[in-house]
């Protein structure tokens, strides 16, 4: 039985309380159900009766006593004790217990996913990065937690696309075409360009594209060189997060809402909902209407768009291809876009907090040693997703990028995230893995593999053999990965994936430790070997179910 079921078990037992007019309460869809932090208070605990209490016009534990009265009639439950204000501290029967094992084993990679879609459209967009450089090591944790965020909603029911914003118009542009031609020529980088090898490297590729470059006049040779070099750019770019495992759904270029008009459809629209107006030859939203700090000019006294006019458009935009809910992680140095895109939503008629996420993460640091790391050659003066990489791997990096809140600024220990020992929380995570493949390759050699049989011998099993403390442990923590999930998503919180990894590797190696799952010698396999090779089986379906959410692979040897 896991949490949702034992959630169903109590949603009907205050059904059969309200049918036989004990309470008076309206019957909810569900109710919370948490693992105690004691073991001995029980499997599971519900604050249900709490809830209800109020609507019912009862004491708390009168209706908990209510329900504890009908649930000790099924049964998958073997006691219910009502504890403190009204607790229900409930123990399941050893079987019903069990059998989330073979649930587990039985859904396979769909265990932890939602059992059906919400019918809600979520636009998550990351990195987002100027395309005129190589992705930095702040861009990286966005890419880490944006992608498993992505992973994570999805398997919370959402429908979900990933994006990648191109700022391929404005100066920066510019700049960059003249930094590539600068170095095409020999000639120093313009004050105001981009520094580093890897321009001189999309300088060369560029003259090997087009050996008449500079041959030419300098205004189309700085064009080609803008046009093509962001172009060598953003495939590199793409190459380079494609390798680090992050897929984009969708690469949307700015440049593109200029040439089709969508910057004056915004300022068009936003008139009609009566926040834009004139002053100073400028066109300016009034922000301040939905708590702004100032208002936000869209059309400047020279006739240009502004960013900003661009962030409206493509805020339309978005929302006009149909999502429900836009979230978007940008750096701590965009914190002061909080409020104006919360009322750039307003003004489009939308509540933001219904339309809107706007998640700020902290910056990244890496030192080996107690000392940071030098910068990258390559880039010049910052360091990039491919250094980090380089030095430990994209499932370390991913790992570690993604196992903290981003609301704390992040320094990377590149000694302690290359380490093959238990202090490594990603090995630690991932040995439970590759421990567990080993047991169940020597089942295998000893012909016991009851878990992989046909569906007759999966149901053989008898799971009311698993009985000591360290397996109804572990069944416990693989019970919660649904929950975990749903609240990682909830939360907009990838890390809580990772720790609850954490945490299970850890119940499971106390399991192994205390409960031998193999017969030794000459010892036949018994039932109970059957069951604990199930509940192993069982464990591995979750660990690589929730390595998978992180982008991390499961290895089968370490």
């Amino acid at each position: 039985m896991t949490p949702a079921d034992l959630a169903d078990v109590i949603v009907s037992a205050v059904r059969a309380a309200v049918t036989d007019g004990a309470i008076d309460v309206a019957v909810p869809a569900t109710v919370p159900v948490e693992r105690p932090k004691n073991p001995e208070h029980g499997d599971y605990a519900s604050p249900a009766a709490l809830q209800l209490a109020k609507a019912a016009r009862r004491a708390p534990r009168e209706v908990a006593e209510l329900l504890a009265d009908r649930l000790r009639k099924d049964p998958g439950i073997a006691t219910v004790d009502v504890a403190g204000p009204g607790f229900l501290n409930i123990k399941l029967a050893s079987d019903a217990l069990g059998e989330l094992a073979r649930a587990i084993v039985r859904a396979g990679e769909a265990y932890g996913r939602a059992p059906q879609r919400k019918g809600v459209r979520v636009n998550v967009e990351f990195v987002s990065a100027n395309p005129t450089g190589p992705v930095t090591l702040a861009s990286t944790r966005w890419a880490a937690v944006g992608d498993a965020l992505v992973r994570i909603f999805d398997a919370a029911g959402y429908d979900t696309a990933s994006e990648y914003y191109v700022n391929d118009a404005g100066v920066q542009i510019a700049r960059f075409g003249a930094s590539v031609l600068a170095a095409a020529k020999g000639e120093p980088t313009p004050e105001d360009g981009y520094h580093g090898a890897y321009v001189a490297e999309i300088a060369a590729r560029l003259l090997a594209d087009h050996p008449d470059l500079l041959a030419g006049d300098d205004a189309q040779a700085l064009a080609v060189a803008a046009r093509d070099g962001l172009a060598l750019m953003l495939t590199e770019i793409r190459s380079t997060l494609e390798g680090f495992g992050v897929h984009f759904d969708v690469w949307k270029s700015e440049l593109s809402m200029h040439e089709a008009g969508e910057l004056e459809a915004a300022v068009a629209d936003l008139r009609t909902h009566g926040h834009v107006y004139d002053a100073d030859g400028a066109v300016f939203l009034r922000t301040t209407d939905f708590g702004d700090d100032k208002d936000r000019p869209l059309i400047k006294s020279d006739g240009q768009p502004t960013y900003f006019c661009a962030d409206a458009a493509y805020y339309r935009n978005k929302r006009g291809r149909g999502f429900d809910r836009l979230v978007l992680l940008l750096g701590a140095d965009h914190h002061g876009y909080i409020g104006r895109l919360q009322a750039l939503a307003a003004c489009f008629g939308d509540n933001p907090d219904e339309s809107l996420d706007v998640i700020i993460g902290q910056l990244v640091t890496l030192s080996r040693g107690g000392e940071p790391v030098k910068m990258s050659k390559r880039a010049g003066n910052f360091l990039t997703l491919a250094d980090l990489v380089d030095v430990v791997g994209v499932d370390a990096a991913r790992y570690s990028l993604v196992r903290s809140s981003l609301d704390s600024s992040l320094d990377l220990d590149l000694d302690l995230i290359a380490k093959q020992t238990n202090d490594n929380p990603v090995f630690y995570v991932q040995y439970a893995h590759a421990r567990i493949a080993s047991l169940l390759r020597n089942a295998a050699a000893l012909g016991i593999t009851p878990a992989d049989g046909p569906g007759a011998v999966l149901d053989g099993i008898d799971v009311s053999l698993l009985e000591h403390p360290r397996e109804g442990d572990l069944l416990r923590a693989l019970g919660e990965l649904p929950t975990v999930v749903a609240s990682a998503a909830s939360l907009r919180a990838p890390h809580r994936v990772a720790r609850y990894l954490e945490e299970l590797a850890g119940t499971y190696h106390r399991f192994n430790d205390a409960c031998r799952v193999l017969p030794r010698g000459d010892e036949e396999p018994t039932p109970l070997t059957a069951a604990r090779l199930l509940l192993v089986e069982a464990t591995k379906v979750v660990l690589a179910n929730g390595l998978r959410l992180l982008g991390v692979s499961a290895p089968e040897r370490m």
